[in-house]
């Protein structure tokens, strides 16, 4: 008797703008979600907050009726904080996630301080440079100087400035308010997450769980998409041990992607809405290939402003340009945008409505807000 062999289905084929769709649609950012806060933090596993104001464009572009100040009430209260966690960068995430986060990536954060310090750090002793931040933050914040500063003079290292980003590196310390708060201002102070929050890290954070939500947030997703997200190594046990769980789908070079079985993955030629983001928000930096969000031949660097700190902005999904806020006077602020490429009649005016949107929602204390175009890119 002959058997026939089965043959195994090939994986779907998913091109770069249904990759591009379905990462919007979990991003919030197809169209503006009716979520609190609180779960759309959650959802996205934390918002990039390296500069102060990220954050809350980011939410504004994709929350309904956004309001600016329950974020801020979160870091008062508590209920969120302002930590190094992905790729060693400073997130804000609730307090449960950062419970469960900080562990998993203590590794990454340590491995960007050595890359940066570990020749300055002068044989110091990392357990007791730990202990010490500790019996000196019982006293009360510090700022990372300060604490460096009596750790010197402790003979713990003798490199003010490495010995600083050590405190924050080795230990889980958390941006105080009013850092952070919209309005605020205030210069970075710290406390431990433990006197902070009056919780302990978690002694077994599920990394499995992570990449499940990971998958809910930016899928589908390669193995390379997660290690780059997070700056974890080594994650392919991870997703061969949820395999059975997902389902599998290839990009067009090949590569295999994951995703959850039920998550929302909306055809390519979905409309895709015009989107002010922050510095960096992590749609932009949540894939090792982020073909399916910024085009090959976007002209990153030559698409800043001089001595200033600029934002980004999707067109059609995908990032065509960047944006800063000018504060001319105190009474007249101006949204100017730079586009790549030229954008259709049709896109420039979605642009400037979404531009005046929000400058008004960002700069709603001045009396005169205007929107300009920058010259073109050549």
């Amino acid at each position: 008797m002959r058997f026939r062999s089965q043959s195994v289905p090939e994986p779907e084929v998913l091109g770069r703008r249904a990759l591009g769709r379905a990462l919007l649609e979990r991003q919030l950012l197809l169209r503006r979600a009716d979520t609190a806060v609180p779960e759309a933090v959650e959802h996205l596993l934390g918002l990039q907050a390296q500069a102060l104001t990220p954050p809350y464009y980011g939410l504004w572009s994709r929350l309904e009726g956004f309001n600016e100040h329950e974020l801020g009430r979160m870091l008062v209260d508590r209920e969120a904080v302002r930590l190094r966690l992905m790729r060693g960068t400073v997130h804000l995430v609730t307090v449960r996630d950062a419970l469960l986060l900080r562990p998993l990536v203590q590794v990454v954060v340590e491995r960007g301080h050595n890359g940066a310090f570990r020749r300055r750090m002068g044989g110091a002793d990392v357990d007791l440079l730990q202990s010490t931040v500790d019996e000196l933050l019982s006293d009360g914040p510090l700022s990372a100087r300060e604490l460096a500063r009596r750790l010197v003079e402790r003979g713990i290292g003798d490199d003010v400035e490495a010995i600083g980003n050590a405190t924050i590196a080795y230990s889980p310390l958390v941006q105080i308010p009013p850092r952070g708060v919209w309005g605020a201002a205030g210069a970075a102070k710290y406390a431990t997450i433990k006197a902070w929050t009056g919780r302990e890290l978690e002694h077994e954070p599920s990394i499995d769980a992570v990449a499940l939500r990971y998958l809910g947030a930016f899928g589908p997703a390669s193995v390379m998409d997660m290690q780059n997200w997070s700056g974890l190594t080594k994650l392919t046990a991870v997703f061969e041990r949820l395999r059975s769980r997902l389902v599998t789908f290839r990009d067009e070079d090949g590569k295999e992607l994951f995703d959850l079985p039920e998550a929302p993955r909306p055809g390519p030629d979905v409309a895709a809405p015009v989107r002010f983001l922050g510095q960096f928000d992590n749609v932009l930096l949540g894939h090792a290939d982020r073909r399916r969000i910024i085009p090959e031949d976007f002209p990153i660097e030559r698409m800043v402003s001089q001595g200033r700190f600029v934002n980004h902005a999707l067109v059609d999904g995908v990032l065509r340009a960047t944006w800063w806020i000018e504060r001319e006077t105190r009474r007249r602020a101006v949204l100017a945008v730079r586009a790549f490429p030229k954008l259709s009649a049709p896109e420039r005016a979605e642009t400037a409505l979404e531009a005046q949107r929000m400058i008004d929602f960002a700069a709603s204390d001045a009396e005169i807000r205007d929107v300009r175009f920058e010259p073109e890119v050549s």
